[in-house]
């Protein structure tokens, strides 16, 4: 299904992210802004990284009853902004995100995704899935999805982005997901959704490239194995990390299981990630993130 089918509605809530140098009075000057609003905060987070010398804010808030729009929140909030040098953004919390998910034969992650969706666990909707194969349409007909089969052929690379980015646009797509998308995009691509592409990893490498990286890792023995969620940059494998977990393995684990676990755990950063996301919980900071909990 398209739309978010899910019982439970998205909160009526907005949410502000600030990151600027850290001083005193912040905290007192965003909140007292609030307050003389009459916007009752129901979430805040703070930190401040005396390395850098700086500061990072989650602010959400309750929109009953509170009588500016977003609109003039936006436009009395730039003094304070100014102020104090923020970079920041605001957003509705129960504002649908429209998602586009790439997938390319493995399924675990994508199934994660659309069953999460479907439970309406995320205010999102997801109007298409793209794929390099044809392998997962019967996934994406079993959602009621609409699937476009883009394959990637030797000199075709520029004419299949060209033709996804034209699918973003016409679907005005917030956020793309990659769900175990095993095709390396181009910078020209990539730019045109500055922290707006999740991918999802093993967390071997750069220990063990390439196709068969549970198979390496069995014949040297790790104990852990892992996975990585993060933005997607021109770096490869290399963007903002969003969101990691690790699972203990044993002598007694053979490759099938290291397999099956790190599906597991592929599948479920992924879908922490996603959230975070649309939660706007995650504030980018050169190549890090600060993800509010």
């Amino acid at each position: 299904m398209s739309g978010n089918s899910g019982e439970n509605e998205a909160p009526q809530s907005a949410v502000l992210l600030i990151s600027c140098p850290d001083r005193s009075g912040l905290v007192a000057a965003v909140t007292t802004f609030m307050a003389e609003r009459g916007g009752n905060i129901l979430d805040l987070e703070q930190h401040a990284e005396e390395s850098s010398n700086s500061f990072f804010m989650r602010l959400e808030w309750d929109l009953r009853g509170f009588a500016p729009s977003l609109e003039d929140i936006a436009r009395e909030f730039e003094p304070v902004a100014e102020r104090f040098s923020m970079k920041w953004e605001l957003r509705r919390r129960d504002q649908l995100a429209r998602i586009a998910l790439f997938v390319t034969k493995a399924p675990h992650c994508l199934v994660e995704l659309l069953a999460r969706h479907q439970a309406g666990e995320w205010a999102a909707d997801i109007p298409l899935i793209v794929s390099n194969r044809e392998d997962l349409r019967g996934v994406a007909e079993r959602f009621r999805i609409p699937f476009h089969h883009l394959p990637v052929v030797a000199g075709n690379k520029p004419a299949q982005e060209e033709a996804a980015r034209a699918l973003m646009e016409s679907h005005r797509i917030d956020l793309i997901v990659f769900a175990r998308y095993m095709q390396i995009v181009t910078g020209g691509f990539i730019r045109h959704f500055p922290n707006r592409i999740i991918n999802i990893h093993h967390s071997f490498l750069p220990a063990f490239p390439g196709a068969r990286p549970y198979h390496q890792a069995h014949e040297r023995g790790v104990k852990v194995i892992g996975a990585t969620s993060h933005y997607v940059t021109e770096d490869l494998d290399a963007g903002p990390i969003i969101v990691q977990d690790v699972a203990r393995i044993s002598h007694r684990d053979s490759v099938e299981d290291l397999i099956r676990k790190g599906r597991d755990i592929e599948k479920l950063v992924l879908a922490r990630a996603v959230t975070a996301h649309l939660e706007h919980r995650v504030l980018v900071y050169g190549n890090r993130t600060i993800v509010f909990q």
